[in-house]
């Protein structure tokens, strides 16, 4: 039998109610995925967790790895205060290693003065937290030994016999420490509590002294100081997978920091002036991003945005945006000085910086670059300390935590 009039209008009606339903939906606000439109009546529902999972599961770690926090940011353990139950009970302190005074200063940083000073072995290089953050490394390398110190009482220990330790690093599972022999032209993997030798990786550049882990922690980009060189290694292989010639006569790399997605590096050059930035993954040909005169450490602040890159050769600090790749301000200290390696303080109002070649460290305010202090101590500072310092597990030089 042929729809009734009647029949024939409801229908008509119900369609049109349809198509404007349909329509609502479809427009949204602009700021709904395809996900929430297919939702309907569902989109109500927070949606944030619908994209990060699958991004989240892209993410096969280095094994024994902690699980990474944040596939978009590898720093999301190190927000302000957020101090691992490990080392919350440790007094605040910065460890400054005096390369040519064979000591270590130890400074309170409410007060800026100096209220301890430790003899280690000749030429202390570094400040390193182990992997388990419970003790802090003191590298003196023509010492040919490492001092270990317990943070919680600022008391040393009895050194350990390890050769050339000009840099320490720990492996993102915490089953090696890497040993930068820089002199020895060696990587050198051993246990992280004994220290004992595990693992010798030649290496034919000269001056390995830094590196920073990739977001899924399965390799490491090392620099080569003393041949402008770049080295990639694998780490659950322990082997050298990538070495490259930065393009640039007489380049000095140092410092090694990754981007807070993981997607690129930068590594400091004191003699280019700037950053070289790569993509890891490929381990591509590096450009250059100027920011200073003897460009040399890399400190990544609290949330993630930004990098305090130090010049020493001129005195300052450039201020890097990662979202607008490009330098945003340059602190200029007060007098001049030499900062070179440093941290920044747990709640992230302060960087700290050793004067290299004037017996010194500057508190620079992160907020203004204003100088808050500069604190006289032993001759030829280098790698300090901040310490305890956010994050779960530390990666080794002056504090690279995850």
């Amino acid at each position: 039998m042929p729809p009734t009039s009647l029949q024939r209008t409801l229908v008509k009606s119900t369609l049109i109610a349809g198509a404007a339903f349909v329509a609502l939906a479809a427009c949204g606000t602009g700021a709904k995925d395809g996900a929430d439109q297919a939702r309907g009546t569902r989109a109500a529902v927070p949606a944030p967790a619908k994209p990060v999972k699958p991004v989240k599961a892209r993410v096969h770690g280095l094994p024994g790895m902690p699980p990474v926090l944040d596939p978009r940011d590898v720093y999301a353990a190190d927000r302000p205060n957020k101090l691992s139950p490990v080392v919350k009970d440790f007094p605040s302190r910065v460890y400054v290693p005096n390369t040519e005074s064979d000591t270590v200063s130890v400074i309170d940083p409410k007060t800026y003065e100096i209220i301890d000073t430790i003899r280690v072995g000749r030429q202390p290089q570094h400040v390193v937290p182990s992997w388990d953050m419970k003790t802090l490394w003191v590298n003196n390398d023509r010492g040919n030994t490492l001092t270990p110190i317990d943070p919680s009482t600022g008391r040393a220990g009895k050194p350990v016999d390890v050769h050339d330790p000009y840099n320490l690093y720990f492996t993102p599972n915490g089953r090696y420490a890497v040993v930068m022999a820089s002199l020895d032209r060696e990587l050198v993997f051993r246990d992280p509590h004994t220290m004992e030798r595990r693992k010798t990786v030649p290496v034919s550049c000269y001056g390995v002294n830094h590196a920073d882990f990739s977001l899924d922690g399965r390799y490491f980009i090392v620099s080569c100081e003393f041949s402008g060189e770049l080295l990639k290694v694998d780490t659950e292989k322990m082997k050298v997978i990538g070495q490259e010639k930065l393009p640039f006569a007489g380049a000095m790399p140092q410092d090694v920091k990754v981007s807070p997605d993981g997607k690129r590096f930068y590594v400091a050059d004191m003699m280019a002036d700037g950053m070289w930035v790569l993509d890891g993954d490929t381990f591509s040909k590096p450009t250059l991003l100027p920011t200073g005169k003897g460009t040399h450490g890399l400190y990544i602040s609290r949330d993630s945005r930004e990098m305090y890159v130090s010049n020493r050769g001129e005195g300052t600090v450039s201020v890097f945006d990662f979202a607008e790749n490009r330098v945003t301000k340059k602190w200029r200290l007060p007098d001049g000085g030499s900062p070179d390696m440093g941290g920044v303080s747990a709640d992230g109002k302060v960087l700290w910086l050793s004067g290299r070649y004037n017996s010194e460290v500057y508190a620079i305010d992160t907020r203004t670059g204003a100088q808050l202090a500069r604190v006289k101590v032993g001759s030829g500072p280098h790698g300090l300390a901040v310490y305890p310092q956010p994050g779960r597990y530390s990666l080794g030089h002056t504090g690279i935590f995850r």
